[in-house]
C-alpha cells in the first residue's frame, strides 16, 4: 500500500507539471504591420486574462509578407496582421491565410468588414473624409470626393502621393460605384487641384490646411484624433485649426477602410490564434481601440470614444471590403495616367 501510494503520489506530481508546462508554453505569434505602441497594450491585456503569451514582430507590411511566403512550412508566425484592405487582399492572393470558423467572430465582424472566405477579418476602421480650414472654407461649398475635381478648388488640395495604399483604396472605391472611365477623368481634374507635388503623410497633409499651404486635405480619421491629443503641442494647435467634413452623405457615404487580422496558412498555434482574434473584436478591446487609438470600432454597439463622439455620426459607404484589394491594380494604373505621382 505504502509503494501504491508513493508512485500515486509521483504520477500526480508529474501531472502537476505537466499542466503547468503546458499552461507556460501556451503562446501565439503575430507579425504585425502595426506599429508596437497601437497594438500591444491589448495584446498584454489578453495574456493577463487567458496565460497565453504573445510574441509580436513588427515591421512593413509588404517585407512580412515576403517574409512568411519564403519561411513557407517553418514560419513562426501564427498570425498577420496588417493595415488596409489591399494589403489583407496581397495576403489573400499570396496563400498566406487559412480559414477561421468562428460563430463568435463572424456575428462581431459585419460581413463587408471581412474575407468573403473568412481568411480575415476587420478588428477596426478608420475613415478617410475631408479636413478643411474654416477660415478659409465654408462647409456649404463641399459635397463629395467627386467634387474636389472642381475648379474652386484649383491649387488649393493637399493628398498623399499615388504609392499611398489608403489612397489606392479610396480610388478604388470610386471606381466600383462610378466606373474606372469616369473615375479617371475625375482623378485628372483632382490632381490638376494639388496645391503642391504630394509629400508627407496624412499629419502633412493636415498641417497643410492648418498652416495655409492649402485649404483642403484628405487624410484618415485616426490621424486627427492623435494630432489633437498629442504630447506636441504644434500637432494638437495644428489639429485644432482643421476641421472634419464627411463626404458623399447624400451618396454612397465616407469612404472607410480596416486594420485586420488573419490566421496563417502554416500556424502551429491555431487555438490559442483563435482565442487571440476573438478577444479583439470583444466588446472590452474594441472599445481599446475606439479610446487609445481613435479608430471606429467594427463591432456595432460598441461606445466611441469622446473625440470621435465630438465629431459626429456620419454615413459609412458599406462597399465590401475584398472590393477594395480586387480593383487595386486598376486603382494605380489610372492614378499614373492621371498624373498623380
Amino acid at each position: 500500500m505504502r509503494k501504491l501510494n508513493r508512485l500515486l503520489t509521483v504520477i500526480a506530481a508529474t501531472s502537476a507539471t505537466l499542466v503547468s508546462f503546458t499552461s507556460a508554453a501556451a503562446e501565439v505569434n503575430i507579425y504585425s504591420a502595426r506599429k508596437e505602441a497601437l497594438i500591444k497594450p491589448v495584446l498584454e491585456q489578453f495574456t493577463e486574462k487567458t496565460g497565453i503569451e504573445v510574441n509580436l514582430l513588427t515591421g512593413k507590411a509588404d517585407a512580412l509578407l515576403a517574409r512568411l511566403g519564403s519561411e513557407g512550412e517553418n514560419t513562426p508566425a501564427d498570425l498577420f496582421l496588417t493595415v488596409d484592405a489591399g494589403a489583407l487582399y496581397r495576403a489573400v492572393e499570396a496563400d498566406a491565410f487559412q480559414p477561421l470558423n468562428s460563430k463568435l467572430v463572424e456575428k462581431a465582424v459585419p460581413e463587408h468588414f471581412r474575407s468573403k472566405d473568412n481568411l480575415w477579418f476587420g478588428l477596426s476602421l478608420r475613415a478617410r473624409p475631408i479636413f478643411y480650414s474654416p477660415e478659409r472654407v465654408s462647409p456649404e461649398k463641399l459635397e463629395s470626393y467627386l467634387s474636389l475635381a472642381d475648379e474652386q478648388w484649383d491649387d488649393r488640395i493637399c493628398i498623399r502621393s499615388s504609392n499611398n495604399l489608403y489612397n489606392q483604396s479610396l480610388v478604388a472605391a470610386l471606381i466600383e460605384h462610378h466606373g474606372a472611365e469616369k473615375t479617371e477623368a475625375w482623378a485628372e481634374d483632382f490632381v490638376s487641384n494639388f496645391a503642391r507635388k504630394p509629400v508627407g503623410g496624412d499629419r502633412d497633409q493636415i498641417k497643410g490646411v492648418a498652416y495655409g499651404v492649402c485649404d483642403i486635405a484628405v487624410a484618415n480619421t485616426y490621424y486627427f484624433g492623435h494630432m489633437l491629443n498629442s504630447d506636441d503641442a504644434d500637432e494638437r494647435e495644428a489639429a485644432q485649426k482643421v476641421k472634419i467634413f464627411w463626404p458623399a452623405q447624400d451618396a454612397q457615404g465616407t469612404h472607410v477602410n480596416v486594420s485586420g487580422i488573419g490566421i496563417t496558412k502554416h500556424a502551429k498555434n491555431v487555438d490559442e490564434a483563435q482565442k487571440l482574434i476573438e478577444f479583439l473584436v470583444s466588446e472590452e478591446s474594441q472599445k481599446w481601440y475606439a479610446q487609445a487609438n481613435y479608430e471606429y470600432p467594427v463591432r456595432d454597439g460598441v461606445e466611441w470614444s469622446e473625440t470621435l463622439q465630438k465629431w459626429g455620426e456620419f454615413k459609412q459607404d458599406d462597399i465590401s471590403m475584398d472590393v477594395l484589394g480586387e480593383n487595386n491594380g486598376e486603382a494605380v494604373r489610372l492614378m499614373n495616367r492621371a498624373g498623380w505621382r
